[in-house]
Parts: structure tokens; C-alpha cells; sequence
């Protein structure tokens, strides 16, 4: 079976972790957390940056900070994973979902500033499979209304917009080094800002805002989302390699570009489009013919040993908010459209050009047996 995601850990990764390990660094006090965070905010550009266990507790954290209150509503895209609407339900406000663009799969910027309310308070603007929003523009609906700027930029480690890293456009901005990432620690997280008031806030909560004079007197409930030493140590060395693992994607997803696009009924994404340039994070197939379901496709790629994983199911079809009675105003056909008829294949940085050519083989094999 081909992997949809092969990691790459070198061997000065594993050393370091093995150094920790036998200095006893192994919960969340130590060096290599300093370290590695240190390295992180020095790379994105912003003063201050605390790690966290996950992804989804960085947008946890992310929101808590911003004093997000009952009934603040808060722009997130439709098309994305399903921590973007509950960090904000948790909270007791409201997720108010934009449709995403057809063929970049980011959230449509036109659309936003007819959501805006007098109860909107922030925007959550994602970086959709590697190819970056146009944050600038977001950015500036975000001071015409005096929003603040979340960037979700968990997919984007050490990729650029305009020149600028991904994750230095928001006044927080939050990144995930899930096993899939460019820089993987397993799991973790990062929140980032260079506004000193979400500074200190950010480390209380994702630290169970321990009191300030009798340290077990909490002032206010937080989590434990502390991160390890051990999580950081295999991160440290990744960072001072990022420009070339950034590299690889590009020429991972390029490969598959030029082998797929030419291909009637199937879309892929540019390399480059109106300059900006897609760093591949997932390798994203989408179907442009109905008789042929994203999942019917997949069951073929699976048959001929090669994993893959569907696209991201919008906020609006969710089983689970149905159970609590959270329901979406509007219409979101490009989500659904996606979600039925998109896939990812396998992209991760262990992918070999062998891998990548027997994977196109089978795609064209499959799109000869159905005839679409």
C-alpha cells in the first residue's frame, strides 16, 4: 500500500530526542520547548509564541484569549476541519460560515462582509491544502470593521504569501505539526502574536491559569494543553531545514500537476496562480463529473494498493452539530461539491517519484474502465 502520508524524520531528529531522553527532559519544563519555540516565532516573524498539545487546542486557546463571549459570532470558512466551529461553540458564540472558492478551495473573500454583523467579533481566515488565502484582503475587511484576525495557518509551516511566511498576517495566528505537517512532531501545536495583552493569556490557559499568589487557587478555567520536550526536540532540526522541505512539496505536488492535468474531468491545482504559489500540503483531486464519486474513486485506488483520504465534509452537513440543534443559514454548493467529489493522494514528504508515476497510472486506469 502506497501511504497517502510518509513522514521523514532524519537522523540528527531522532538524536536530538534521544539527548532529551537521557537528560530526563521529558515533560513541558525544559529546554527544547524554549528552544523550539524561540526558533518558530524567529521564522514566522511574530514577538511572542507559546506551543500547545494540538492544533485544535491552539484555536481553543486562540479564541479564549480574544474574550470571545455568548453570542459573538465569528467568520470561519465552511470547507475546513470541524475544530475551526466547535473552539468557537465551546465558547458559547456562533460560527457563521462562508463558502469556499471552486477552484482554490479557500473561503470566498467576497462574500465575507455580507455576514459581517454587529455581533461579529473576529475572522478565522484558513489557509485551505496549501494554497494561501489571500490574507491581505481579509486583512483589510478586518480593520474597515475592527475584527480581529485569526490566521489558521496549520497546514502552511514555512510557506510564503506576498513574500511573508503564512501564520505573520493575524493577530494570533495557530499551526499544527499533526504527523501530515511539514514539520511533525506527532501531534502539537502553536499560538502566535505579537499583541503583549494575548501574550500571557495565551500560556495561562493552555495551563490551567494557575494563581498568581497560591498556585493552586485557579483564576479562571483553562486546559491543560501543555506540550513535551520530547515533541519539541524532534522539531527543533526541521525548522533549520524548512526552506527544503518546503521544496519537496512543491516538486511532489508539480509532479503530479504535470502528469494530471491535462486530464479531462479532472482538476487539479496550478503550481502558480495570479502569482501566489501553492506549497501542496495535500495533493487535492477533484472530479469534475458526477457519474464518478469521490468515494467510488477511492475504493478503485484502493484496490490497486494506493491510500487516500476524502476532502473535508462543511460545517453545514456535520452530523454532530444536527444533534445539538446548531444549524447554518445559506447555501454552500462548492463545500458540498467538494466534499462528494474530492480526494487527496498520497503527497507526504517519503513519496517517491515512483510513487507519484504509479499513482497517475492508476488514476488514468481507472478513468479508461469508467469511461468519464
Amino acid at each position: 500500500m502506497i501511504s497517502v502520508n510518509k513522514f521523514k524524520l532524519k537522523k540528527r531528529d531522532k538524536q536530538k530526542l534521544i539527548s532529551t531522553l537521557n537528560n530526563n527532559w521529558i515533560s513541558s519544563a525544559g529546554p527544547e520547548v524554549t528552544e523550539f519555540e524561540n526558533k518558530f516565532k524567529k521564522l514566522i516573524g511574530k514577538k511572542y509564541c507559546s506551543s500547545v498539545s494540538s492544533g485544535s487546542a491552539a484555536l481553543d486557546v486562540a479564541f479564549k484569549v480574544i474574550n470571545l463571549k455568548k453570542n459573538d459570532e465569528v467568520i470561519i470558512p465552511n470547507f475546513t476541519i470541524i475544530s475551526s466551529a466547535i473552539s468557537v461553540i465551546k465558547l458559547g458564540a456562533k460560527p457563521v460560515p462562508i463558502d469556499c472558492d471552486f477552484y482554490n478551495w479557500n473561503m470566498k473573500i467576497n462574500l465575507i462582509e455580507k455576514k459581517i454583523s454587529k455581533k461579529t467579533k473576529a475572522i478565522l481566515a484558513t489557509h485551505i491544502y496549501g494554497y494561501p488565502i489571500e490574507i491581505d484582503k481579509i486583512k483589510k475587511i478586518c480593520k474597515k470593521y475592527k475584527l480581529i484576525l485569526i490566521e489558521d495557518a496549520a497546514e502552511m509551516v514555512g510557506h510564503k504569501y506576498q513574500g511573508k511566511y503564512c501564520g505573520s498576517f493575524g493577530d494570533l495566528s495557530i499551526f499544527s505539526f499533526y504527523s501530515n505537517k511539514h514539520i511533525t512532531t506527532g501531534e502539537g501545536g502553536m499560538v502566535l502574536t505579537s499583541v503583549k495583552k494575548f501574550k500571557d493569556k495565551i500560556f495561562d490557559y493552555k495551563n490551567l491559569c494557575f494563581g498568581k499568589q497560591n498556585r493552586f487557587n485557579h483564576y479562571d478555567i483553562g486546559w491543560n494543553y501543555r506540550y513535551t520536550n520530547l515533541q519539541a526536540a524532534l522539531g527543533i532540526n526541521q525548522i533549520n531545514r524548512i526552506e527544503k522541505i518546503i521544496q519537496k512539496k512543491k516538486k511532489i505536488g508539480k509532479s503530479y500537476y504535470n502528469k494530471l492535468n491535462k486530464l479531462s474531468n479532472i482538476y487539479i491545482q496550478k503550481p502558480k496562480i495570479k502569482n501566489i504559489e501553492n506549497v501542496y500540503w495535500v495533493v487535492g483531486i477533484l472530479i469534475l463529473n458526477k457519474k464518478m464519486t469521490a468515494k467510488k474513486f477511492r475504493n478503485e485506488l484502493k484496490k490497486n494498493n494506493v491510500e487516500t483520504r476524502s476532502f473535508f465534509w462543511p460545517m453545514n452537513k456535520q452530523k454532530a452539530f444536527n444533534k445539538y440543534n446548531i444549524k447554518f443559514r445559506g447555501n454552500f454548493p462548492n463545500s458540498e461539491y467538494l466534499s462528494k467529489y474530492g480526494f487527496y493522494v498520497p503527497s507526504g514528504l517519503n513519496t517517491s517519484q515512483n510513487d507519484i508515476n504509479y499513482v497517475c497510472r492508476c488514476i488514468n486506469k481507472i478513468k479508461k474502465k469508467y469511461n468519464f
